[in-house]
């Protein structure tokens, strides 16, 4: 098995009155030091999360941040600021140094973009912004950007019933997306139960994996399961779903939708089937469960499928997500 990616607790911080600036500092300076940062790389660290916590503090409507290890590197800590705000309408003008408006949340972007290892902003003018940033320790390898997954649980809940895991070999991506029945611990107890029947038989075809989760999901309360291997050489994506998980290939003029069976994974389900999709040049291959609604149109986010997997997820996720049930949403950006 090559690397791997599992869901983790992610901790949403409001970002909405000046006493969260330094809360979302201190969370950010100890887990760069907890993954080897030195004080200057550390000192880099506290800047730009400072920085883009004051934005959002000042000028968004509602603003979040999520602070954890990068699901793809360890050794690198990722940062990801979502609101809905002004946004900007010139991003490019924005990231120039010491260009200031108090209608956008531009300030301080240029030098938030110095001091990231690696960053990108999407923004909608009326909607939001969505700023994605990780940060390295000098010398160190960069993540490869290709894949990205957030989890949300519903109103106040500590748990969510979502989760996903990810392995990568090569050029090839393997998704798992369960949405645990319902909310809460035994939600998140199906959940779990369905990542580590996964990672057993992560390498058998989808289908098969699906069968193995299925059959194994006897004892829990259940879920939706939908398992995807994105092959980036040969531009394609092999997809085996039951129940109610979405599944899209995205590109910029529009979606195409993959077929999930009716069914809950552990209880009921017809024949399962694996399906095989061609996934063009410049596409995202995106999966969530239904925390998000179905009702996005790419189209109205101009040049998002380029942007890095965690301002795709990040965006959908603001867009679409849903307060009244836990959400996930994996993106992956197939790699040769």
């Amino acid at each position: 098995m090559g690397a791997l990616i599992r869901s983790q607790r992610d901790t949403w911080i409001r970002a909405e009155d000046a006493s969260a600036i330094g809360a979302l500092r201190r969370a950010a300076v100890t887990l760069a030091e907890i993954r080897g940062f030195n004080e200057e790389d550390t000192g880099r660290v506290a800047v730009a999360v400072s920085e883009a916590a004051s934005n959002l503090v000042k000028h968004a409507t509602e603003g979040f941040m999520l602070i954890r290890p990068h699901p793809e590197l360890d050794s690198a800590v990722e940062v990801l600021a979502i609101d809905r705000g002004p946004g900007m309408r010139d991003v490019s003008r924005a990231l120039r140094d010491g260009y200031s408006t108090a209608g956008t949340l531009g300030i301080g972007l240029g030098g938030i973009a110095r001091m990231a290892s690696g960053y990108e902003v999407h923004s909608i003018p009326g909607r939001g912004t969505v700023l994605g940033m990780y940060f390295v320790a000098q010398g160190a390898p960069r993540p490869p950007s290709r894949v990205s997954g957030l989890t949300r649980p519903i109103g106040e809940e500590t748990v969510c019933g979502d989760a996903f895991v990810v392995t990568e070999e090569g050029g090839t991506t393997t998704v798992m997306l369960c949405d645990g029945l319902g909310h809460g611990p035994a939600a998140a107890q199906a959940a779990q139960e369905a990542v580590r029947l996964f990672l057993r038989h992560a390498d058998l075809a989808p289908v098969t994996v699906l069968e193995r989760i299925h059959t194994g999901l006897g004892h829990t309360r259940g879920g939706a399961v939908a398992v995807a291997r994105v092959d980036g050489a040969a531009g394609t994506v092999s997809f085996a779903g039951l129940g109610n998980v979405s599944a899209w290939i995205v590109h910029n003029d529009g979606r195409q939708g993959m077929i999930s069976v009716p069914g809950i994974a552990g209880h009921k389900a017809r024949t399962l089937r694996q399906y095989e999709y061609a996934v063009p040049p410049h596409s995202v291959v995106l999966l969530h469960s239904d925390g998000l609604t179905e009702r996005w149109d790419i189209t109205s986010y101009p040049g998002l499928v380029m942007r890095l997997p965690s301002v795709v997820a990040g965006t959908l996720l603001r867009e679409a997500g849903t307060r009244r049930d836990d959400a996930c949403v994996v993106a992956v950006r197939p790699g040769a």
